[in-house]
């Protein structure tokens, strides 16, 4: 079989690249990386960094057996949009074959999913049989491919099922960075997160 990467993991097949999924203005309009990042005042999360704002909550995901954190989710206007950075290809995007593991994952635990071009691109919509009170819970989950990472979120609340809330659950997620790091990391592992620390 046919090494298909070089020695930093990179593709050497350029008919085997999967095209990055991003907006076009995704550079200036974010999600940003660090190096495109504007200097203004950020809650450092290590691998992320948010914009805070008046009324937003916002919440670390904790694994219960390694404690370590995994998601970060904010809290806003009756919406909350979780947010997960992987280490990616430089050249490669990995969005699509995410989306795709994530759809066969939710249709096994019985969701109804949708594939839909949202406001950034391709993105999920699905119907899950586990809300907390028992009736099915809407969720989008969108993903952007950057400069060697991806940034997933997972949209819920009013902005799951209403397009104006969407719009404005998209605008927190945008204006988040990310920060890979120059670390050698296997695409799809995710980038360390940390506590808050000031920058």
């Amino acid at each position: 079989m046919t090494d298909t990467t070089d020695a930093q993991g990179e593709p050497l097949d350029d008919e085997a690249l999967v095209d990055k999924s991003a907006p076009e203005d995704r550079a200036q309009a974010g999600p940003l990386d660090e190096s495109e990042a504007p200097v203004r005042p950020y809650v450092d999360l290590g691998g992320l960094r948010i914009v805070p704002r008046p009324g937003m909550q916002m919440r670390l995901e904790v694994e219960e057996r390694t404690k370590r954190i995994v998601a970060v989710t904010l809290e806003h206007e009756g919406s909350t949009v979780q947010l997960q950075p992987f280490a990616a290809p430089r050249s490669e995007g990995i969005w699509a074959p995410v989306r795709q593991v994530l759809r066969t994952q939710l249709e096994r635990q019985g969701a109804t999913v949708d594939e839909a071009e949202g406001l950034l691109g391709p993105e999920l919509r699905a119907r899950l049989q586990s809300g907390p009170d028992g009736a099915p819970r809407a969720v989008r989950i969108i993903g952007v491919d950057g400069p060697r990472w991806m940034l997933q979120g997972l949209i819920g609340g009013q902005a799951a099922v209403d397009d104006e809330q969407a719009a404005r659950a998209i605008e927190l997620f945008r204006s988040t960075v990310v920060c890979r790091g120059a670390q050698p990391m296997p695409p799809r592992d995710l980038i360390p997160l940390s506590a808050p620390k000031p920058v």
